[in-house]
C-alpha cells in the first residue's frame, strides 16, 4: 500500500510539472526590462519570451508581438525553444507509459512484473523530460545574467528573469522528483515481486510401520 500511495505521489507530482512546461514554454516572460542602477522607471514594462515581446503600460494595455522570422533569433532562443519543445513531448509520451504500469490500472493487471518495469520506464522518461527543461531554462537564465553584469550592455537593454523561467524551474523540478518516486516504488515493488516463495516441504508418512 505504501509503494501504491508513492507511485501515485510521483504521477501526480510529475503530472503538474508537465502542465509547468506548457504553461512556461507559452508565457511571454521570461525575462523582463530591469529597472536596476541607472535605469529610470519608467511607465512601460517589456516582456520577452520563446515567441513573442510584450510591452505593458501603467494603464494596463498590453501589446505583444510575434517574432517575425525564426533565422533572427539567437542561438539561445532557438536552442531553449527546442529543448522545452523536447521536454513537452516527452513528459506526454511519459504520462501515457505510466499510466500503464501504476497499480491503479487494469493494463498488464496479471503481469505485475511486466507493470512494474513499465512504471520504471515512464518515470525514467519524465526525469529526461524534466532534465531537458532544466537545461533549457537555467542556460536562458544563465544568459541573462552574463548580459545583466555585462558591462557593455546598455543599461535601457537589461533584463532580469521573468515569471514563466521560475516557473519553469518549478515544473522541471517537479518532472524529475515525480519521475524519482515512479522509479522507486517500481524497483521496490519489482523486487518483492521477483522474490519468489516456495512452499515448506512436507515430511512423508513413514507408513505406520515400525522399525527394530
Amino acid at each position: 500500500m505504501a509503494n501504491s500511495g508513492l507511485q501515485m505521489l510521483g504521477f501526480v507530482l510529475a503530472f503538474i510539472g508537465f502542465v509547468g512546461l506548457i504553461a512556461s514554454t507559452s508565457m511571454p516572460e521570461w525575462k523582463a526590462s530591469s529597472y536596476a542602477g541607472d535605469n529610470i522607471v519608467t511607465a512601460l514594462a517589456i516582456y520577452e519570451g520563446l515567441w513573442m515581446s510584450c510591452a505593458s503600460q501603467s494603464t494596463g494595455q498590453v501589446q505583444c508581438k510575434w517574432f517575425d522570422s525564426l533565422l533572427q533569433l539567437s542561438a539561445s532562443v532557438q536552442t531553449t525553444r527546442a529543448l522545452m519543445i523536447l521536454g513537452i513531448f516527452l513528459g506526454f509520451f511519459a504520462i501515457l507509459i505510466a499510466s500503464l504500469g501504476m497499480k491503479c490500472t487494469t493494463c498488464f493487471a496479471d503481469d505485475k512484473q511486466k507493470k512494474s518495469r513499465i512504471a520504471t520506464i515512464g518515470g525514467a522518461v519524465f526525469i529526461t523530460a524534466g532534465l531537458s527543461a532544466l537545461v533549457a531554462t537555467s542556460w536562458y537564465g544563465h544568459r541573462i545574467a552574463q548580459d545583466f553584469y555585462n558591462p557593455f550592455t546598455p543599461t535601457n537593454t537589461k533584463y532580469e528573469f521573468g515569471v514563466a523561467l521560475f516557473i519553469g524551474w518549478g515544473a522541471a523540478a517537479l518532472c524529475i522528483l515525480g519521475g524519482a518516486f515512479l522509479c522507486s516504488s517500481s524497483c521496490s515493488k519489482g523486487g518483492q515481486a521477483g522474490s519468489r516463495q516456495y512452499p515448506k516441504t512436507r515430511a512423508m508418512p513413514s507408513g505406520g510401520k515400525d522399525y527394530v
